[in-house]
């Protein structure tokens, strides 16, 4: 049974650009590392989840399903509206490479982790992220 406009409208504004439940599991792992960062930081080229601006470190929480975790596979599974879908997330695996592409070339650390990762090891992620910004000092 498919969903009617209005269910699958709902279902989209229910999706989260910060405060995510993934974002909110890493910075907990950071703050009990005792670890200061700001938080979605628009003046940050690609506006990091996380970022340690003197050491200059950019987090990014990466969700499967909006930025294309094993695509070559997962892209078969859209059956609806495919024209639309398989194009928008492209983008978005394309517009990762950039901004990562272009704060490494301004000389900064980006790590990027999948949800699935934050989830299952929300205190390795913090701890690759401690090294990351122990490495600047």
């Amino acid at each position: 049974m498919s969903k009617t406009k209005e269910q699958v409208r709902y279902n989209m504004q229910q999706v989260k650009c910060k405060d995510s439940e993934i974002e909110l599991l890493l910075r907990k792992a950071l703050w009990q590392k005792g670890l200061h960062y700001r938080k979605n930081v628009k003046s940050v080229f690609g506006h990091p989840d996380i970022a340690f601006i003197g050491k200059k470190v950019a987090v990014f929480c990466d969700s499967e399903f909006w930025h294309g975790y094993d695509w070559e596979r997962r892209k078969e599974d859209f059956k609806v509206r495919q024209d639309f879908w398989i194009p928008k997330i492209e983008r978005n695996i394309q517009r990762d490479k950039e901004v990562t592409e272009k704060l490494e070339t301004d000389g900064w650390i980006v790590l990027r982790f999948w949800g699935k990762e934050i989830k299952t090891d929300a205190a390795g992620c913090a701890d690759k992220i401690e090294k990351a910004v122990k490495q600047r000092c």
